[in-house]
C-alpha cells in the first residue's frame, strides 16, 4: 500500500487549508490511497496528499504554493489511466495530487454554434448527458465514461468507440483554460473556428499528460446524433475479413458509426463472465462489431454478404447489450489477475501479421499465462491484455513495444504514455522530436514539477 513517505511541510498544509478548506486537503494514507494507485494495479507511488480545488482561482493559489516550495504537482481526473500517468511511479520523489474532480461545471449549449464550455473535472458521462438532453452528441466516447473526466481525456488525447466517424479529442478542442506552472492562467473558451494568430494551444496541451498545465475548463465542439443505427455482430475469419466487410458495408449516405474487433477465447470469457449468450451459431477466431447510421429506427442500412454468420439490431436494448461483448473486454480480463495492458497501433493491413508476431513472443515469456487482444479496427487501434508477469516486469513491455517499432507502428495509440513507455518513446519518435518535446517542456515547466516521469523522462543531471 502506497502512503506518503515524507509529511507535507506544516506551513504548505496550512496555505493549502487557507485556499480550500481541510476538508479537501488530503494527507491520511487510507484516503489517499484510492488516488495514488491506477487503474492498471501496475502503478503506485508516494504522495504527501491529495488537494480538491472548486475553481480555476484555487488551481492558480495552490499551484504557487507548491512550486514555491518545489514540491512535484500531478493534476488528476477520474485516474482511470493505464499506463501510470496519473499517479506516480514507486521511484519518484514523493508528490501532490492535484485532483480536479470538483471542476465539474456544465455550461449552457450554445445552439447556434453547437459547443459547450465544461469544466476539467466533469466526467464523460454528465457531459454526453448534458448535450443530449439540448438535441447534441460529444463526439468520444470510451467504456470509463462514468468516471474519467474531460481534463484527463484533453491529456491524454483519448480515443475511443467514435473516432472513425468523429476523430479523437484534440479534434473536439475549441478552446482551453489552462493553469501554467508559475501560476497563471491562459484562458481562450471563445470557440472561434477561425483563429490564425500563432500557436495552437488546445492542440499543444491535447497529449501533453498534465506536464505542462492543468486544464480547468474546455470549450467542447459537438455533433448532431445520428437520426438511428443499426448494431451487427458478425463472425469473422481475420481481421483482414473483418476490414474487407467494413469497406464494403457502409452505403452511400450513411456512416459508419463504429468497427470494434475481439479474438474467440476473449469473446468465450466475456459471455462466461457476464452471462451472456454467445452471440453467433457458428465458432469463427474473431467477432467483429460493426455500427452504421440509419435515415429511420428501425433501418439496417450495412451491405452485408448472406454468407456471413451476423445477427443485427436496431431497438435501443438490444443494441446495447450487443455493445456489452465490447464494452466488458477490458473490466473482464481484469478478474483474471493484474494485467499488462497495450494500447498501440499498426498500419491496418498488417493487424493479422502484427498480431500474430506479438501473441508468439508474448507466449514464450516466462510467467504468462493469457493472452488476449481487441481493438479499434477502423482506425487500427489494437489492445493487448497480458495476465501473469508481475507489475514490475518489464519484459513483455520490451517484447510487445519493439515488435510495434519493427511493424511501423505507436507505441502509444490512445492511452498516452505516461510512465510505462516513457523511456521506449524513441521507438514511435525520432530523437529531434524528442528534443523539441523536452524544450517545450523546459519553456513551460522549467523546475520539472508538473507530473515529472511521466511522457518525458526526467534528465538525473
Amino acid at each position: 500500500m502506497s502512503q506518503p513517505t515524507s509529511v507535507l511541510p506544516v506551513s504548505v498544509y496550512d496555505a493549502c487549508v487557507r485556499v480550500v478548506g481541510a476538508e479537501h486537503v488530503l494527507t491520511d494514507p487510507d484516503v489517499t490511497i484510492s488516488y495514488s494507485r491506477d487503474w492498471s494495479g501496475r502503478y503506485s507511488g508516494a504522495v504527501f496528499g491529495v488537494v480538491r480545488p472548486a475553481n480555476t482561482e484555487q488551481v492558480a493559489e495552490l499551484v504557487k504554493i507548491f512550486v514555491d516550495a518545489r514540491i512535484p504537482v500531478l493534476p488528476q481526473g477520474g485516474n482511470t489511466g493505464l499506463v501510470g500517468g496519473s499517479v506516480p511511479g514507486p521511484h519518484d520523489p514523493p508528490m501532490m495530487i492535484m485532483s480536479t474532480r470538483r471542476l465539474n461545471t456544465l455550461g449552457e449549449v450554445d445552439q447556434l454554434t453547437g459547443q459547450v464550455t465544461v469544466g476539467g473535472g466533469a466526467t464523460l458521462a454528465s457531459v454526453h448527458a448534458h448535450v443530449n438532453a439540448a438535441g447534441w452528441n460529444y463526439g468520444v466516447d470510451l467504456a470509463s465514461r462514468e468516471s474519467c473526466t474531460i481534463g484527463g481525456n484533453i491529456g491524454t488525447n483519448a480515443g475511443g468507440i467514435r473516432v472513425c466517424c468523429y476523430g479523437m479529442t484534440r479534434k473536439q478542442i475549441v478552446g482551453i483554460e489552462v493553469v501554467l506552472p508559475d501560476g497563471s492562467v491562459m484562458s481562450n473558451l471563445s470557440g472561434l473556428i477561425k483563429d490564425n494568430t500563432g500557436y495552437s494551444f488546445p492542440s499543444l496541451f491535447t497529449g501533453s499528460e498534465g506536464t505542462l498545465g492543468i486544464v480547468t475548463a474546455a470549450r467542447l465542439a459537438l455533433v448532431k446524433p445520428p437520426r438511428a443505427s443499426a448494431v451487427a455482430l458478425i463472425g469473422v475469419q481475420s481481421a483482414a475479413h473483418a476490414l474487407s466487410i467494413v469497406n464494403s458495408a457502409v452505403p452511400a449516405g450513411s456512416r459508419l458509426l463504429a468497427a470494434e474487433i475481439l479474438d474467440a477465447p476473449l469473446l468465450e470469457l466475456i459471455a462466461h463472465g457476464a452471462q451472456l449468450p454467445m452471440p453467433l451459431g457458428t465458432s469463427t477466431p474473431h467477432l467483429l462489431l460493426l455500427e452504421t447510421e440509419s435515415q429511420q429506427p428501425g433501418e439496417v442500412a450495412m451491405n452485408l454478404s448472406d454468407e456471413l454468420d451476423v445477427v443485427v439490431a436496431t431497438d435501443p436494448s438490444t443494441k446495447a447489450r450487443f455493445w456489452r461483448y465490447r464494452e466488458l473486454a477490458g473490466e473482464t480480463v481484469g478478474h483474471l489477475g493484474l494485467t499488462h495492458r497495450f494500447d498501440v497501433s499498426v498500419p491496418r493491413h498488417q493487424w493479422d501479421e502484427f498480431s500474430e508476431a506479438v501473441r508468439v513472443a508474448v507466449l514464450t515469456l516466462p510467467d504468462v499465462q493469457h493472452y488476449f487482444s481487441f481493438g479499434h479496427l477502423a482506425d487500427g487501434n489494437l489492445h493487448l491484455e497480458v495476465i501473469g508477469p508481475a507489475a514490475d516486469d518489464e519484459r513483455c513491455d520490451e517484447t510487445v513495444l519493439n515488435i510495434v517499432s519493427e511493424f511501423g507502428g505507436s507505441i502509444s495509440a490512445e492511452h498516452g504514455v505516461g510512465r510505462q513507455k516513457a523511456k521506449y518513446l524513441h521507438l514511435s519518435r525520432s530523437s529531434a522530436d524528442i528534443a523539441a518535446m523536452r524544450a517545450v517542456k523546459s519553456s513551460f515547466d522549467p523546475h520539472w514539477l508538473f507530473n515529472p516521469g511521466a511522457l518525458l523522462q526526467v534528465d538525473p543531471s
